[in-house]
């Protein structure tokens, strides 16, 4: 029914606007341009009117619509354009919210304090593994579950290393860690221990990565690892 009317009256509006287009179609006012003028306006006006009128629920969907579909597409541009600083800044809120999570700046890697300890959210050979910074460690040393999670082969190793542990003085096997990998930082090759089965509870980030680093600092509740 409505775009019946519509059509209707679009038509009308059309054949109405060209009859006033014509010269001969008012004799009487055709000589007075300033009212003839005024008379098609107010007619186009009149027109404009009832078309808002009978269609203004419309009208305002159509309205609203744009105006949701282009504050979509300007958060997105906007979105776009600063995505890198965005995901600096979605770094840093992560590792403020979860222990160990690193955030990262180009080569520099930091890490938030939790109590009196660094923990440190790492991957060894691929696998994640939950790490604590010993720097009195000069290895880096894993648990057996660790190691295991991480493809090491365990039936194999030869525990002919002594180590210093809160359980006493024990024998830890030494292995090749391929890669250690914490937040934007990967370390190949890295000398590290795996120590008996039950003698360690916590595995250790030493001084076997840490040497291998441009440079680490704790500033302030802050763990900073610079790689080359």
């Amino acid at each position: 029914m409505r775009s019946a009317l519509f059509v209707l009256i679009v038509v009308l509006a059309v054949a109405l606007l060209g009859f006033l287009a014509r010269p001969e179609a008012m004799p009487a006012l055709g000589k007075i341009d300033d009212w003839s003028l005024s008379l098609r306006i107010f007619i186009g006006c009149l027109i404009v009117g009832i078309l808002l009128a009978s269609f203004r629920q419309r009208l305002t969907h159509a309205i609203a619509s744009i105006l949701v579909w282009g504050s979509i597409v300007v958060v997105l541009a906007v979105g776009y354009t600063y995505r890198f600083d965005l995901r600096d800044v979605a770094d840093r809120v992560m590792a403020e919210l979860l222990p160990g999570r690193a955030a990262t700046r180009g080569r520099l890697v930091e890490i938030v304090r939790t109590g009196n300890n660094f923990p440190v959210l790492a991957q060894v050979n691929g696998a994640h593994v939950a790490m604590l910074l010993d720097t009195g460690a000069t290895s880096v040393v894993l648990t057996q579950e660790a190691a295991r999670s991480a493809g090491l082969p365990l039936e194999v190793l030869a525990y002919t290393v002594s180590v210093e542990t809160a359980n006493g003085r024990t024998r830890a096997a030494p292995v090749t860690i391929d890669a250690i990998t914490i937040g934007g930082i990967t370390e190949r090759a890295v000398p590290a221990l795996i120590a008996q089965p039950g003698q360690l509870q916590t595995n250790l980030l030493g001084m076997s990565f840490l040497n291998r680093l441009q440079s680490w600092e704790v500033r302030g509740d802050k763990l900073m690892l610079r790689g080359k």
